[in-house]
């Protein structure tokens, strides 16, 4: 989206200001907040010719900025610390120094429940509070419910191991761009990173399209290409059993089962073929397992789109040295030689689906790289990458 590309632009050239939310305003522009020092030199005409002579760009001002949804979290986490801190006290206990790196920064919150990291309210101290302790930090983060995640099952399914502090009811909703998800938080994870992929989906113009998503999980893709994309039918492929029913809910919460069917199990045993003209890949680290299956699935005669989702480790820049933890690279050294990584990466990819689809049809098929969407950093150096990649039968 064009929104994306311009605050690509501005974060590159360090100009975006984080600690101020982005401001979608009545008359349907959206603002992005800029350092106050960058103004003298941010040259507009250089930012319409490098995302596109069709944007429309303007200085404004915006009387009361919002902070950002960190900056907000930070100052909740503060008073946080500050309420645990005279809680402890006043159950008789000591502070000390050592327990502030155990209260919890950071948390997801899904309507009236909060899901604290692993690694918070580990000390012993913690457990003599009982239940204060949790209606405290409840109180605090603005909600009724508590659960702690712990370490992801290897069970294939990738189960979270989530336990309930507060509350026993453990199903939750989460909104997103207007679809609504519900999904039980000691059974399904959530991934509120793929957000930007989700409203590039919703930007999609696929009425008239079969949509295979062969890693549908509760939801996540299936739903916007449903929701917002206007597919006139979404093939939903999942193996867990907990997202599956998860997944039925949301589509009946959001009104579009009636195009959608879902394929439990193994996609790769998928009874599907020559049907799609469009397959999601949403697996990470990699989803190259899933290649065959969707080269298998692209319509014979027109063929299709495959969004290939790949975690795309870029090597360091010459000179430049590994950030510090906690640290990010300077947007100068990092932007190219990621990005080279990630073409490499997306051309390699082209060719091995070309090859698969050769080996499957019989005949040659040329693949052509539309678009490289960079969805999340997971560390330095390695990112979440889906490559739109056009198929067509020669």
């Amino acid at each position: 989206m064009m929104r994306n590309r311009v605050r690509e632009h501005l974060e590159a050239h360090g100009v975006l200001n984080p600690k101020l939310r982005m401001l979608k305003r009545s008359d349907g522009t959206v603002a992005l907040p800029v350092q106050p020092d960058c103004l003298p030199g941010l040259d507009l005409t250089a930012l319409r010719l490098s995302v596109g002579h069709e944007t429309t760009c303007a200085l404004t001002c915006i009387q009361a900025p919002e902070p950002s949804k960190k900056e907000s979290m930070k100052s909740t986490s503060m008073a946080l610390l500050d309420c645990v801190r005279r809680l402890l006290v006043s159950q008789g206990e000591t502070w000390s120094e050592d327990l502030t790196g155990d209260v919890p920064r950071s948390w997801q919150r899904h309507g009236d429940l909060a899901l604290l990291g692993g690694g918070c309210f580990s000390q012993e101290v913690w457990s003599r509070l009982g239940a204060a302790l949790w209606l405290t930090v409840a109180r605090v983060l603005g909600v009724n419910r508590l659960a702690q995640a712990g370490r992801v099952s290897s069970d294939g399914h990738r189960t979270p191991a989530v336990t309930m502090l507060l509350g026993e009811d453990s199903w939750v909703t989460h909104v997103d761009n207007k679809i609504r998800y519900q999904f039980d938080v000691t059974k399904c994870m959530f991934s509120a990173g793929n957000i930007t992929e989700k409203l590039r989906i919703a930007s999609f113009d696929c009425r008239g399209e079969t949509v295979v998503d062969l890693y549908a999980g509760i939801g996540y893709f299936t739903l916007p290409y449903l929701v917002h994309s206007g597919a006139a039918h979404v093939h939903a492929c999942e193996w867990n059993p907990h997202a599956v029913e998860a997944l039925r809910r949301n589509l009946e919460l959001n009104g579009v089962s009636d195009r959608c069917t879902i394929h439990q199990g193994d996609n790769r045993q998928l009874d599907l073929r020559n049907v799609a003209d469009r397959v999601n890949l949403g697996l990470i680290p990699s989803s190259e397992q899933g290649w065959p299956v969707a080269c298998r699935l692209l319509k014979r005669a027109t063929g299709g789109i495959l969004h290939i989702h790949q975690n795309v480790t870029s090597p360091l820049s010459h000179g430049e040295a590994e950030p510090a933890v906690g640290e990010k690279a300077a947007p100068q050294t990092r932007g190219c030689a990621e990005r080279e990584a990630w073409r490499q990466w997306a051309e390699d990819t082209a060719l091995r689906i070309a090859a698969l689809l050769e080996e499957d049809c019989g005949t040659p098929w040329r693949t052509t790289i539309q678009h490289l969407n960079d969805v999340k950093s997971y560390a330095p150096h390695i990112h979440h990458i889906v490559l739109d990649l056009e198929c067509r039968p020669c």
